[in-house]
């Protein structure tokens, strides 16, 4: 009996080690500011009076008054609920019984989340015109999780990836019409995914008896975690005490994973047998192993104009490299390696809001966005099945003293109903599409001091 060790092990890992699987536009977070998010993010880099400005654009301090601190944390609910045929198990070299893969529509895969944020910011130096900053931010990050026995576990059973950000921040002010600054981050990044493997289809289609695709499944498990720096660089730039403009650029990050680890293992007497004969072969063995994951570099434009002392309107325009997130390549310690391939392509995304100043005490708020996905249909999973999404948002201030304010922010992501037509590495098939919802409800607390 011989096997062909790397064509296995791809099947093995090609399910397992899929940290890029997290590459929808929920990826990415814009959700660090209730004010912003009532506004659907429009003037995140130019809008005068929200302290998120130390992490979005540093040079945009000096629209802060004085010293303050801002905490606030957005509620994220997501919901992606499989519809479909199932699939068919296709098998590999002739050896498929094209009968049906077992299994339900997997539950609703989404989740609630609390994305947490911080800000303090404090001027100093000859009036005032240098600027420091202090920020906690999470800027990508995102978890779904299906049922076990799901039809489409050979594609993903369960996917989580957050990064964290705590950065400093250091501006000048060249006159009260121009300003530049830089906020310099550490991120921390943490991946886990999961997925099954048809242990039964890969000893069929290498002719050992006894296995048929679908009978001897086994499970896999890998995390990893890196620490890199980053740096925001901004400038803004007033026409005039009511209108600025904000332009940032937010570095790539490149995390070179070295402490992952793979691990493998059956819940079943014929899986584990699977499994067993596999790793007496040296594959589907436990593992660390290592990878370099490139996070996307992000520019905006940013522009925000007060019409009078009751309206003013706000736009972003913004530019994510995702296209830097084509390939990964695994590679683990027992000596296999692969490459994975994901086909993601840059991203636009634009937004327009405005505030209604109703009283000294009262700001309305409310915006419209468009926000384009890094997939296509050719490249659509089941760990996040995303779609381009139209927002709309709405939100207040309240501000009871000159030193206390309060912000609530409201956004509800419309998309059409994603469609995917897969075939695993294991031959199997699944083809349907997802139902998607998503809301987000964001609160701030603003002290000046």
């Amino acid at each position: 009996m011989s096997f062909n060790r790397y064509a296995v092990f791809m099947l093995a890992t090609g399910a397992a080690l899929t940290p890029g699987h997290t590459r929808a536009a929920a990826f990415q977070l814009k959700e660090n500011s209730a004010k912003t998010q009532g506004r659907a993010f429009a003037g995140s880099a130019s809008a005068p009076g929200d302290t998120a400005l130390v992490a979005t654009n540093p040079a945009g301090m000096r629209l802060l008054d004085g010293r303050q601190f801002q905490f606030g944390a957005a509620g994220i609910g997501f919901s992606a609920e499989y519809r479909g045929d199932g699939g068919r198990h296709a098998g590999l070299g002739g050896a498929g019984t094209g009968m049906p893969v077992s299994g339900a529509d997997g539950g609703d895969a989404g989740k609630v989340a609390a994305i947490p944020s911080a800000y303090l910011h404090l001027p100093f130096g000859e009036n005032d015109q240098l600027h420091f900053g202090a920020s906690l931010t999470v800027p990508f990050g995102l978890e779904t999780e299906y049922d076990r026995d799901w039809v489409g576990r050979y594609n993903g059973t369960g996917t989580k990836l957050q990064a964290i950000d705590a950065g400093l921040a250091l501006s000048y002010d060249v006159n009260p019409y121009v300003s530049f600054g830089v906020n310099v981050f550490v991120e921390r990044l943490d991946v886990k995914v999961a997925s099954d493997m048809d242990l039964g289809a890969v000893l069929a289609g290498a002719g050992v008896p006894g296995f048929v695709p679908g009978n001897a499944d086994a499970h896999t498990r890998v995390e990893g975690d890196n620490t890199d720096v980053g740096f925001v660089l901004g400038g803004l730039f007033s026409l005039d005490e009511d209108t600025h403009i904000g332009l940032t650029y937010r570095s790539g990050m490149q995390h070179k994973i070295s402490g992952g680890s793979a691990r493998f293992d059956a819940d079943t007497p014929t899986g584990a047998a699977a499994l067993g004969l596999l790793r007496s072969r040296g594959l589907f063995v436990d593992s660390a192993g290592r990878a370099t994951l490139e996070l996307p570099a992000v520019a905006t434009v940013s522009v925000t104009h007060r019409i009078n002392d009751k309206w003013t309107v706000m736009a972003d325009l913004s530019r994510t490299g995702w296209s830097k997130f084509d390939q990964v390549v695994v590679r683990l310690d027992s000596g296999q390696s692969l490459p994975l391939d994901f086909g993601y392509r840059d991203t636009t995304f634009g937004s327009v809001g405005a505030d209604y100043r109703v009283s000294d005490t009262l700001t309305l708020r409310g915006g419209l966005a468009y926000d384009q996905t890094p997939t296509t249909t050719a490249h659509r999973d089941t760990r996040v099945p995303d779609a381009t999404r139209k927002l709309v948002s709405l939100g207040l201030t309240w501000t009871p003293s000159p030193k206390t304010e309060y912000n609530l922010g409201y956004t509800h992501a419309f998309a059409s109903d994603p469609k995917i037509d897969l075939v695993t590495d294991y031959g199997s098939t699944l083809a349907g599409s997802y139902d998607l919802q998503a809301d987000v409800l964001a609160g701030s607390f603003t002290y000046r001091f």
